[in-house]
């Protein structure tokens, strides 16, 4: 199938699930949470194709490109941590991320990988993941504080009655936080082992950026374990760190790229 309908397809097939698991929030007769997920599974199946097709099976690292590659990292965590804890509600919010992203890059000029090294490759692989597991830890920290605040007001119904129990999430929660502090910390090592020059390849201000997040989701950590932090405190903490990754991988990605019209 041609790249084209492929991507509508995978697209429209993101949005069906989205629709599906997002039945019972919308107090509607829910259908098989498994037939949902089903769906979302094929939608990513396609998206890699797409993705392996489009920019001839290399890793992409341009603007669009890059990101549609970490939504479909982030459908393909929300299917995987399904099978850990039933969250089928994170679905709804990263499922149409996922099939917004694929869009955007199959809008965008085409674009041809560009030679890199193993090495470097592998730094690439580690950020990714790092982004796309901290990514659904962040949507779930906002589930999270949503249920919580829902519960506070007595309101047992819609989203509160969607979602694991309140530990249960917290617990998931933290949990991809330390799966993906592990990743940012290989990021960190694999980017001072292998890249050369910070200053001439415009990385410096990604590096800082990245530190200052790891520290951020350090310091959560630390103070999970130490005191107990929990609630709005963390949910701030995540998303400062989330905020701090979005400028690292993507912001000076955006304004050298599609502002300045540069490759970095």
């Amino acid at each position: 199938m041609p790249i084209g309908p492929l991507t509508c397809l995978a697209a429209v097939l993101y949005l069906t699930s989205a629709v599906i698991l997002a039945l019972p929030l919308l107090h509607r007769r829910p259908l098989p949470r498994t037939f949902g997920l089903g769906i979302a599974a094929a939608a990513v199946v396609m998206h890699a194709v797409v993705l392996v097709s489009k920019h001839s099976g290399g890793v992409d690292l341009h603007f669009f490109a890059a990101l549609s590659l970490v939504g479909a990292c982030m459908a393909a965590l929300c299917l995987l941590v399904n099978v850990m804890r039933p969250v089928a509600t994170l679905g709804v919010i990263a499922f149409p991320m996922a099939s917004l992203l694929l869009l955007a890059d199959f809008i965008a000029p085409s674009t041809q990988p560009l030679p890199i090294e193993w090495q470097i490759k592998l730094h690439v692989v580690f950020a990714l993941l790092a982004y796309s597991v901290l990514s659904i830890a962040a949507l779930l920290a906002i589930l999270l504080a949503l249920q919580e605040r829902a519960l506070r007001r007595r309101q047992f119904g819609g989203l509160a009655s969607a979602l694991p129990p309140l530990t249960l999430l917290e617990s998931l929660v933290f949990q991809l936080i330390g799966v993906g502090f592990i990743l940012l910390t290989l990021t960190l090592i694999s980017g001072i082992l292998f890249v050369d020059n910070l200053f001439a390849q415009h990385l410096i201000h990604k590096t800082v950026l990245s530190i200052a997040a790891w520290v951020v989701f350090g310091a959560l950590l630390f103070g999970r374990w130490r005191y107990g932090w929990r609630g709005r405190r963390a949910v701030r903490l995540i998303l400062i760190g989330m905020i701090l990754l979005l400028l690292a991988f993507f912001g000076s990605r955006f304004v050298l790229e599609l502002l300045l019209k540069r490759v970095p």
